[in-house]
């Protein structure tokens, strides 16, 4: 319930703006993107993940993730709870969730994403927060993606293993419920984990 009421104040958010990004195609939304506010890149991620493009749509959201993080921590102090943090927190569930769970089916794609998305990030503008002026708030959020990247790397075989049964040993049958509620739980556990290195959804 708390997750449908923050994505029912993001979208009334994003329409009080001058454009819905939920209303943009995918081209429209890619089109000078770098200049937007980081709302769009999630949106941009929903659309492409919809439209089959998955690991595009895992490229969009983590970099929409590093630039909202970065505007976050730029702006603590001016912004309302209920505007932009609870934007990014209603964002970080509803579209970030199955998109999370499709990229850690594949950790070392996921890990060569990490890596494009702060390649793309510092070599492309960013109107909001530019780097040059923020270049500390840039530095801890990308210290805390490339830590989440080594972690999931380590820790692969383990997040494999609650993925996929292990070999000769077919996995208990569950209804689908119960199944959902397990992945629901196993996906939690590593949000907790990656929150405690200042990454995944707040």
């Amino acid at each position: 319930m708390r997750h449908l009421v923050l994505a029912l104040l993001a979208l009334s958010f994003l329409k009080a703006s001058a454009f819905d990004p939920a209303a943009l195609s995918i081209e429209q939304l890619k089109n000078g993107i770098e200049n937007q506010h980081p709302a769009y890149f999630y949106y941009l991620a929903k659309k492409l993940f919809a439209a089959g493009q998955k690991d595009d749509a895992v490229f969009w959201f983590y970099a929409g993730q590093l630039r909202y993080r970065v505007y976050l921590a730029v702006n603590k102090d001016k912004l309302d709870p209920s505007g932009d943090p609870a934007v990014f927190s209603a964002l970080s569930e509803e579209i970030g969730r199955p998109i999370n769970e499709y990229a850690f089916g594949d950790i070392p794609q996921l890990a060569k994403t990490i890596d494009a998305v702060i390649a793309w990030d510092q070599s492309h503008n960013n109107a909001l927060t530019p780097h040059a002026e923020h270049k500390s708030q840039y530095d801890q959020i990308v210290s805390g993606l490339t830590q989440m990247r080594d972690q999931v790397l380590q820790q692969a075989d383990s997040i494999r293993k609650t993925r996929t049964p292990l070999p000769n040993r077919p996995r208990p049958r569950r209804s689908v419920g119960s199944q959902r509620r397990l992945n629901a739980a196993t996906q939690d556990l590593w949000f907790f984990r990656l929150a405690l290195i200042g990454w995944g959804p707040s």
